[in-house]
């Protein structure tokens, strides 16, 4: 895959998330935009432990984190995040088959096309241990939403 082919898949992918945001509502994007920003920053530091140990490696170069994870962070993880709390908070159960079937998708299927295509491949890592980095991320998520609300609750 071409550098050019890649950013604009990069592109694509950030645009696309991005305008389902609307379809939210602006009480669900003011009531889970705290918490998911906040897991794309924790996010970040596992991408940056990942990088250092080679977890998976992308493609083409620059090995810039802009053009490689960033993308995926600021797009579907992050729109991700706050339609999966929309749809599912309060039901933990919920919430939890949900990330498991979108972690298990980009875990396994898209980690392997993005492998066939030659976008990035995992290294050091196998799609079980890339699955459970993601859902690992779930319970952080789910954490720091109840602490959002929980802080909206108590009066001083």
């Amino acid at each position: 895959m071409t550098i050019k082919i890649q950013r604009l898949i990069n592109v694509a992918m950030v645009l696309i998330s991005w305008l389902t945001l609307p379809l939210l509502g602006s009480r669900n994007i003011k009531r889970f935009l705290p918490a998911s920003i906040l897991i794309v920053l924790i996010d970040g530091f596992s991408i940056q432990i990942g990088k250092k140990q080679k977890w998976w490696v992308f493609y083409n170069k620059p090995k810039s984190y802009l053009f490689g994870e960033f993308p995926f962070s600021i797009g579907p993880f992050f729109v991700s995040s706050m339609w999966t709390l929309k749809w599912t908070y309060g039901n933990f159960k919920k919430f939890i088959l949900l990330n498991a079937i979108i972690n298990g998708i980009f875990a396994f299927p898209v980690a392997n096309l993005a492998r066939k295509f030659r976008y990035y491949r995992l290294v050091r890592l196998n799609n079980l241990q890339f699955f459970l980095n993601f859902i690992s991320k779930a319970f952080l998520l789910y954490g720091i939403q109840y602490l959002f609300d929980q802080k909206g609750k108590i009066k001083f």
